[in-house]
């Protein structure tokens, strides 16, 4: 785990949603990438056309989601692209003002994905012998034979 993975990802939380979900983390994972993207979507579709009430609920729902997994820089963007919309909403206003944090958004979520899902990978890292290589403590035992 890098520095960046740590300020991405509260493990704390990841953890604990890992072992209350069981065997259906990696499945509920994989909604989450599927949610998570469309949620993104919708919300730079809404900012094109400058819609700020159709901003709302996908950045609730990302959020939302983000926090299940620990995600806490994405769900703290998306609640801030969350409040500034509803702010925007009840002063009646475009939002304009939101563009910087919606521009941001894709490039953390499809930042902080991996990290999620490279913790549910059933792959161990192993360093490699080479075909036909013995291990150093079996090779000179046999050699010694």
């Amino acid at each position: 785990m890098t520095q960046l993975d740590n300020e991405l990802i509260d493990w704390a939380v990841y953890s604990e949603t890992r072992s209350s979900l069981g065997p259906d983390f990696v499945r509920i994972l994989g909604y989450f990438r599927e949610d998570g993207t469309q949620s993104v979507v919708k919300v730079e579709t809404a900012m094109r056309a400058k819609d700020a009430a159709a901003i709302i609920m996908p950045a609730h729902k990302l959020k939302g989601e983000a926090l299940q997994f620990g995600a806490s820089r994405l769900a703290a963007l998306a609640e801030q692209i969350e409040m500034m919309a509803r702010k925007c909403v009840e002063h009646q206003q475009a939002p304009d003002e939101i563009l910087e944090q919606v521009v941001t958004l894709r490039p953390l979520f499809e930042e902080t994905l991996p990290i999620l899902e490279h913790e549910t990978s059933p792959i161990v890292q192993r360093q490699p012998m080479g075909f036909g290589r013995r291990s150093t403590s079996l090779g000179s035992y046999i050699s010694n034979r």
